[in-house]
């Protein structure tokens, strides 16, 4: 497989990052350390480049028709400047990919998908547009930075005349910034610790990255790498396409039955509906360990008797906590946080509880 370079390899190599393969791209795992990364942005600002990502436009009088019968939620809710989160359904009871959809206006909307699912995404879409909606992939000319932390709003504010703070949480505008226009200033993340993203072509992609670091100086920004991104969303919880949901979980099981609504037809809603009436068989649930021990992927979870009832999903050491934490899927009887089960970490059992989401 031939890896991919984001807009901005060359600056990343330039900065000190080490470059590794994901999702098919060469992207910057860390430049320093990934808990000196991942404090800054609880703490501070920092930002990400995820110009891996995947964009598609899709526009004209049937938009939303189609949006609606290829994602579990209700699209037709969000106003215009408003983002949801969804999935795409697939015909056997899993998930294609978890996505965001921006509503720009009436009939024109962005849907932004995951860097490894960006050609089956498009072909899955695609399949099902039977009406004419034009589709564009403008991956490859979209960059975007994530500019995450507490002190992110007041580092962006200096770059554009929005006022951010009236960009409420999953809102967006459209408009200058750093001196270009039509970039879309979007109050969404995925680290939990505040801020926005921010997508631009890739024309002035080195312009805006270069502006928000000028901008930031005073209050120490850095770059971050996919090390501490993975590290920001464990620690709230948020799922990982390919560990913790895929084509073989369900959104019920991933814990999204809150962005499934069956107060309209989608893929596979039948049997998704009936699932939901006759309940789970295992459940996502997020952990913390008891035991000292660091929780990784695939490894057994146990209940008291030492019975496998699933596998660690995701799992790393919580720079926050000072202890392992993880997702997993579960039996739904042990899905209740406060239930106590078992990690197997090298032929030990060691003790974990089940906690409530997010696990900081």
């Amino acid at each position: 497989m031939n890896l991919k370079y984001i807009p901005l390899n060359d600056l990343h190599t330039k900065l000190g990052g080490k470059m590794v393969p994901f999702a098919g791209f060469n992207m910057p795992v860390r430049y320093s350390s990934d808990i000196e990364e991942h404090m800054a942005v609880r703490n501070g600002v920092g930002v990400f480049d995820v110009s891996h990502m995947g964009e598609f436009t899709l526009k004209g009088p049937d938009a939303l028709d189609l949006i609606q019968r290829v994602t579990s939620n209700d699209a037709s809710k969000i106003v215009d400047g408003q983002a949801q989160y969804s999935c795409l359904p697939n015909e056997t009871g899993g998930i294609v990919d978890d996505l965001i959809v921006y509503k720009i206006k009436d009939n024109d909307y962005l849907l932004v998908v995951n860097a490894g699912n960006i050609e089956k995404d498009w072909n899955w879409i695609s399949k099902f547009n039977t009406k004419g909606v034009d589709m564009k992939n403008i991956s490859d000319d979209t960059c975007l930075f994530a500019v995450q932390g507490p002190k992110a709003a007041g580092v962006l504010q200096k770059l554009t005349p929005i006022d951010l703070s009236t960009i409420k949480y999953y809102h967006f505008a459209i408009g200058e910034f750093a001196g270009v226009p039509n970039v879309v200033i979007s109050n969404t993340g995925y680290t939990g610790a505040g801020g926005f993203e921010i997508y631009v072509n890739k024309q002035y992609a080195e312009k805006v990255w270069n502006a928000i670091f000028e901008a930031g100086k005073d209050v120490n920004i850095k770059p971050i790498g996919l090390g501490a991104r993975d590290t920001l969303r464990l620690e709230m919880g948020f799922c990982l396409y390919g560990n913790d949901i895929d084509d073989t979980t369900s959104p019920l099981e991933g814990g999204l039955g809150w962005i499934t609504k069956f107060t309209k037809d989608f893929t596979n809603a039948a049997a998704l509906k009936k699932q939901k009436e006759e309940g789970v068989t295992k459940k996502l649930a997020g952990f913390k360990m008891v035991d000292k021990g660091i929780p990784r992927h695939d490894y057994s979870i146990k209940d008291a008797s030492g019975n496998v009832i699933g596998k660690v999903t995701s799992g790393t050491m919580s720079p926050v906590l000072g202890i392992g934490i993880g997702l997993g899927y579960v039996t739904p009887a042990l899905a209740t946080p406060g239930s106590e089960i078992f990690i197997d970490v090298r032929g030990r059992a060691l003790k974990a509880q089940v906690s409530k989401l997010p696990l900081i």
